[in-house]
């Protein structure tokens, strides 16, 4: 199974336009891969869907939003969901 870095990275390449090359822990959202505050939005929005299976909804937190500047915090919040990974 995909590790939770190798599932992200192909979901941000694809909604954020970048290469998965440059999709690394320390990747920032906004000066890395100029996302806006809709973009990150709608790119948590893709995560919830995607990483949700039908014993486990993933929900993050409006107020994550404020929290997540870089790659490894978007993962930091998953392994909440995914401690094993």
């Amino acid at each position: 199974m995909a590790t939770i870095l190798e599932r992200l990275t192909k979901i941000i390449a694809r909604e954020l336009g970048v290469d998965e090359e440059s999709v690394t822990p320390s990747a920032s959202f906004t000066e890395d891969f100029n996302a806006s505050t809709s973009d990150l939005a709608e790119l948590i929005a893709v995560v919830e869907d995607k990483f949700s299976t039908s014993r486990r909804r993933i929900e993050i937190r409006d107020e994550a939003l404020d929290e997540i500047f870089t790659v490894q915090d978007l993962i930091d919040l998953l392994r909440e969901y995914f401690p094993e990974d």
